[in-house]
């Protein structure tokens, strides 16, 4: 594929998405509407932003490169995405009648609205939210690399700024519109992509023999590596802002729950495709830099130029704006918490668009330099999971399910999972014999949670209580 012309193509989309996100702030926002898209997305914004994030970064480059790697064992990355939307769907739903702002908040509800739980929160999940960004600046950035055959830092920056600019313009309406018309194209373009890829390595039983082949010789389809492939992600999303953010945004939580059920559902129907598209990747090219690059060989390689085209700018556009969405998440965290626990209050309404707009800014900047030190997106997206987001999974979990569960059970869950991370990630051994350290990080943290629960008084307030006091708090009265 020609590289200036690749190179003309997405700098044209990127002018047009800019635009799209000056036309949809032509009224007057509030930090509301540019933060949560004024709590009133229907149903079918919800499927479509919540199904382009899972259409992303992880699925289009993670997801294939695995494939590439270890053969069907690529599908788990879509198993593990649809069971954590279908339990939040079950579990979390229901907290859009409390009207949060932030993840920090919610899970602070469940422990008496303890400030220390909610400001250790905000810091885990602003840096859960910057290091899922620095993936998808990552991911997007190979993209460009390969296929412009730009440097890797040249192609990361082209990224960072791209979704970064439509972001601070359009804020969390301009992204979701976004959203939910790529998540339309990049899922067709999977099929097409998928139909293309298995004709040309010859058919169904060629896909299997090299299936064969991959998992013969890597040591990483073991059952217990596998089924933390499939933990990792699951939890990323029970634990990930963003999401929890599609449900603060919904507008009811019956329209939140067909959402997350159908996209739950189109995700696993999805599955097998990007598993076609990186098996095939590696019968014709098995000596790839990096399985990273297996999509868009295939894109280049396989399709016609034109639909190659097009699959790879929807398949950056589906990056792109999985990295707006968590840029948006990691702002609405600095003004609902991170602000409140410095000034203790929330900064004026009318100045809350101009604040969110330089927190995109630092944000973005740190996602990009945090991007320019890693070069694997399974492996960063796995260590990233399990240092900042296991935590806040099971303090979320437990607190949903358990009214027991206090502000130290808390403290525990969130350190005893982010301790153990460390260990696991030191010893490459134990690291090997798991696949990752999210299981280890579950069966010490949930214990560790409850023991400390048990152990101490319950919590001041009731969680009706805590809420109507955070309510309280949030307006400032």
């Amino acid at each position: 594929m020609n590289s200036n012309l690749f190179l003309t193509c997405f700098f044209t989309y990127l002018i047009g998405v800019i635009l799209f996100g000056w036309w949809m702030t032509r009224k007057k926002q509030s930090g509301e509407d540019f933060l949560l898209g004024g709590r009133a997305l229907p149903f079918f914004l919800t499927l479509g932003t919540t199904v382009a994030t899972m259409v992303g970064t992880g699925s289009s480059m993670g997801a294939v490169g695995k494939a590439y790697e270890n053969g069907w064992f690529g599908s788990l990355f879509c198993v593990g995405g649809a069971a954590g939307i279908f339990l939040a769907a079950w579990l979390f739903a229901p907290v859009r009648e409390f009207r949060f702002m932030t993840m920090a908040e919610e899970i602070s509800s469940y422990v008496g609205a303890n400030r220390t739980v909610r400001n250790l929160l905000s810091v885990f999940i602003y840096l859960a939210s910057v290091g899922w960004l620095g993936a998808h600046i990552l991911g997007g950035g190979k993209y460009l690399q390969f296929v412009a055959e730009v440097s890797p830092v040249q192609a990361k920056l082209w990224i960072a700024v791209g979704f970064g600019v439509y972001t601070i313009i359009g804020g969390y309406t301009a992204v979701v519109w976004t959203d939910s018309l790529q998540a339309i194209v990049l899922f067709v373009g999977f099929v097409i992509t998928a139909v293309f890829a298995l004709r040309s390595i010859g058919g169904w039983d060629q896909l299997q023999a090299i299936h064969t082949q991959l998992a013969a010789s890597n040591l990483e389809t073991g059952w217990l590596p596998s089924l933390s492939l499939v933990v990792v992600i699951a939890v990323g999303v029970l634990g990930t802002p963003s999401f929890r953010q599609r449900i603060y945004s919904g507008r009811t939580i019956r329209e939140i729950r067909r959402a997350f059920l159908t996209s739950g559902l189109l995700y696993l129907a999805f599955a097998s495709l990007p598993a076609i598209i990186g098996m095939a990747a590696f019968a014709k090219n098995p000596n790839l830099v990096t399985a990273d690059h297996a999509f868009p060989y295939i894109a280049t390689e396989v399709l016609p130029t034109a639909m190659g085209i097009l699959i790879l700018l929807a398949g950056l556009s589906a990056t792109m704006s999985s990295a707006s969405s968590d840029a948006v998440a990691a702002v609405t965290t600095v003004i609902g918490d991170i602000w409140v626990a410095i000034y203790r209050r929330p900064p004026p309404a009318e100045r809350v668009v101009f604040w969110s707009r330089i927190a995109l800014v630092i944000t973005t900047g740190l996602a990009l330099a945090m991007a320019l030190t890693a070069d694997s997106i399974v492996g960063y997206i796995k260590n990233m999971v399990a240092l900042f987001i296991t935590g806040m999974c099971v303090a979320g979990v437990c607190g949903r399910l358990w009214p027991r569960y206090n502000w130290l059970g808390a403290l525990a869950s969130l350190s005893s999972a982010t301790a153990t991370a460390v260990v696991i990630s030191a010893n490459p051994t134990w690291n090997s014999y798991w696949g990752n350290p999210v299981i280890p990080s579950l069966l010490v943290s949930v214990p560790a949670g409850i023991v400390a629960s048990l152990a101490s008084k319950p919590d001041q307030l009731s969680q009706p209580e805590a809420v109507q006091w955070l309510q309280r708090n949030r307006d400032g009265s």
